[in-house]
């Protein structure tokens, strides 16, 4: 089952996504966006850089959660992942957003309704 990105609007009118894996589990959680335009090109980052493991930033929650951020190549943060149980874990997640990001559909929440 193929992953996908879901966009969607913010009550304060910013747009963000998230990318999703086969089974529907949130796997990366974007920035903010003040524009539509803006979260697709975020989108975009994502499938452009998800693929460099130098692009994933392993990371260390106050708490000893491991987490990762996933930036691209002038340094800005484009999304991060959930806080996981182990580094282990965190890795995986990390296998995921490399085999999902590329070829995820887009739902776009945005323009339905």
């Amino acid at each position: 089952m193929a992953g996908k990105f879901e966009l969607k609007q913010g009550d304060s009118g910013k747009y963000s996504f998230n990318l999703k894996s086969g089974n529907g589990q949130v796997i990366l959680t974007s920035q903010t966006y003040e524009s539509h335009d803006s979260a697709i090109n975020g989108i975009e980052s994502v499938r452009r850089n998800a693929a460099d493991d130098g692009r994933f930033q392993r990371k260390v929650a106050s708490d000893g959660s491991p987490y990762f951020v996933l930036t691209a190549t002038n340094g800005q943060t484009i999304g991060k992942s959930q806080m996981y149980s182990g580094d282990s874990a965190m890795e995986n997640g990390i296998a995921s957003v490399k085999s999902h990001a590329a070829e995820a559909a887009l739902s776009d929440l945005t323009r339905e309704g």
